[in-house]
């Protein structure tokens, strides 16, 4: 099963930025635990942080893989190109948040794209990812 994870803006800073919020293991050191719990499943890792190259990347592997776990970042309140690019594709998406996005300011309390995904996990931390994960298993 070929399964991506995309992280938006600022992730590449997780383990250095806010660790109050995000705490502080970086994403790498997660997605090798990931690799390793779920050793059945070819699980791939971009990042970005510019919305241009998001959208490219969903629109490149958003036809041919069996699932997509999304964490846009801020794009998830404010970018209607990655909602509609969401909806464009036909590998299912989860929307994933590392922090409880409602108990925060309230811009984030809206996404747009959550419309367009099969489900939305947030504010588990990290094991955010990890429970995307097991919905696709």
């Amino acid at each position: 099963m070929n399964i991506i994870i995309i992280n938006g803006p600022n992730l590449n800073l997780l383990g250095k930025r806010e660790p109050e919020i995000y705490g502080t293991a970086s994403f790498e050191d997660y997605f090798k635990i990931l690799q390793g719990k779920f050793p059945s499943a070819a699980l791939h890792y971009f990042q970005s942080n510019i919305e241009g190259e998001l959208i490219d990347k969903l629109h490149e592997i958003g036809f041919s893989y069996d699932g997509i776990i999304l964490n846009a970042g801020a794009y998830t309140h404010t970018s209607i190109a990655i909602a509609d690019a969401v909806k464009s594709i036909t590998t299912p998406v989860i929307e994933v948040h590392i922090s409880n996005t409602y108990s925060r300011e309230e811009f984030r309390h809206q996404s747009f794209i959550a419309p367009n995904t099969h489900g939305i996990i947030i504010g588990f931390g990290l094991k955010s990812y990890e429970l995307a994960l097991q919905s696709f298993l």
